[in-house]
């Protein structure tokens, strides 16, 4: 069973920067589009914050597009987010998937990024 294993967050201040990963174990994550979602405080639905396909096509959130950008390293089965720019409104809990409509794989822990202002 594939897992996923999200990591990179972190506390950082308004208008800083961190990169995510996500690692999937196994050997058909080359075949999957795959997406970054967060869940913030207090809200029970995780929202899509952008997504990439096997041939690194990406669609973003209008919140984040500019600021973010996902990308995929098939090689090393991990999927990454470049968070720039970042504002205590991208505080919330990081975690990467399949996309929406597709089966999704087990969630993992997630990551914390927390941004203060």
């Amino acid at each position: 069973q594939v897992q996923l294993v999200e990591s990179g967050g972190g506390l950082v201040q308004a208008g800083g920067s961190l990169r995510l990963s996500c690692t999937a174990s196994g050997n058909i994550f080359r075949f999957y589009t795959m997406a970054w979602y967060r869940q913030a405080p207090g809200k029970q639905q995780r929202e899509l914050v952008a997504r990439i396909t096997t041939g690194r096509n990406t669609i973003y959130a209008d919140s984040v597009k500019g600021r973010f950008t996902i990308s995929r390293d098939n090689a090393k089965n991990t999927v990454y987010l470049q968070m720039n720019s970042l504002k205590p409104d991208d505080t919330a809990v990081y975690y990467c998937n399949r996309a929406p409509g597709d089966v999704l794989l087990p969630w993992g822990q997630g990551t914390q990024v927390t941004v203060s202002s």
